[in-house]
């Protein structure tokens, strides 16, 4: 991992994602953790699209939710308030950029800002 990539992971991990679980309307993706076992919930930006809900990862395979995600599909994700369970699926052959431009342009700015390895998720969500 290179210096940007550390210097934004740390970032993340220690500052913002602890301020942004606490925003009631955030949204949120939680995962099983591949060792613990344990929930792991991790502020995301996306979209929802009928019963499906877009993302796309800043790190790819090298994210720690990715990770998780290849361990355990079987997913939440919180959105306007609501939990929603749902299947996520890795979309390495989808374009992340154009993806992007049908996000929301805030996250999508940030993700193309210091994003180095960008993966497309598609959450087929239950209800």
């Amino acid at each position: 991992m290179d210096l940007r990539d550390r210097l934004t992971t740390m970032t993340q991990k220690w500052v913002m994602n602890p301020l942004m679980r606490l925003v009631p309307i955030q949204t949120l993706l939680e995962t099983t953790g591949r060792k613990s076992g344990q929930p792991r919930r991790t502020p995301v930006g996306g979209k929802r699209v009928g019963n499906q809900f877009w993302l796309v990862s800043e790190f790819g395979d090298k994210s720690q939710y990715v990770r998780n995600i290849k361990a355990d599909p079987r997913v939440r994700v919180r959105v306007g308030g609501r939990w929603h369970r749902g299947t996520a699926h890795l979309l390495p052959d989808d374009d992340p950029q154009a993806r992007l431009r049908e996000l929301p342009q805030l996250n999508s700015m940030a993700v193309r800002a210091f994003g180095t390895n960008l993966l497309t998720i598609r959450i087929d969500l239950d209800d």
